[in-house]
């Protein structure tokens, strides 16, 4: 979908505002990604109170954790928002696991990144199929990968769509304090040494010292800790918006 080059960026790098640009600006073309961690409850509860109808979506990998179910459940009832889930193609799935088994990824990486390809890089192309722009939760702060991150870029991984990340700046503590001013609800494996959430197999509790990411494929290199979703901005060609603010 062609992009309105009239479109007036924002001045402000505040959550809240920035939320509220993405969503007066495209809706009903903009969506916000939801993986039920902290950072993504905290948006999903900024939108509601631009519009009750926002468009959330989320990705069901077939290995996400009992108690992030939970909690996506618990978001949809207290928070009032439809979520659009998406799932890997069946065929992909099973050609994988017949092929190669139910853990290939802990065999290389770029074993690993075949299974985030088939259930979530691909998912997601769907998700953001005729999308102006879609809504993230990612932080500086999560790692080496999104230490320059910026909160408006052109997304040329996605067709050049526009991608809001409001949290860009915030801290982990920021986050918490969000959800109990607010009370809102939050995944259960925060409270067990968990900051970051993906699939099951793929994800641990964080020690004392380690960054937020540590829990994330800990078997390999930080650098090498993304899936896809988010290709690291600076180093793979999406151009920040700065200069048209």
């Amino acid at each position: 979908m062609e992009l309105d080059r009239s479109i007036k960026f924002p001045d402000t790098d505040e959550a809240q505002d920035l939320v509220k640009w993405g969503l007066d600006s495209f809706h009903p073309a903009v969506a916000l990604a939801c993986s039920f961690s902290l950072e993504d409850v905290v948006l999903v509860h900024m939108a509601v109170q631009v519009r009750p109808d926002v468009r959330v979506f989320a990705i069901d990998t077939g290995r996400l954790n009992e108690e992030t179910y939970q909690c996506a459940d618990v978001v949809r009832r207290r928070l009032g928002v439809t979520i659009e889930w998406y799932f890997p193609k069946r065929e992909d799935v099973e050609r994988l696991e017949r092929e190669k088994g139910l853990f290939s990824f802990h065999e290389s990486l770029e074993a690993r990144h075949e299974c985030c390809r088939i259930r979530k890089v691909e998912p997601l192309s769907r998700a953001l199929s005729g999308m102006k722009a879609w809504i993230t939760g990612l932080r500086r702060k999560q790692g080496v990968t999104r230490s320059e991150l910026k909160p408006i870029v052109r997304d040329e991984a996605h067709g050049g769509i526009i991608k809001i990340s409001p949290l860009a700046a915030w801290e982990f503590e920021q986050l918490w304090n969000y959800v109990g001013h607010h009370n809102l609800p939050y995944n259960r494996l925060h409270d067990f040494g968990y900051p970051s959430i993906g699939c099951e197999p793929c994800t641990r509790a964080v020690q004392p010292g380690e960054d937020s990411r540590a829990g994330r494929w800990w078997w390999e290199s930080p650098e090498h800790k993304e899936c896809g979703l988010h290709i690291n901005d600076n180093k793979q060609g999406c151009r920040t918006l700065q200069n048209q603010r």
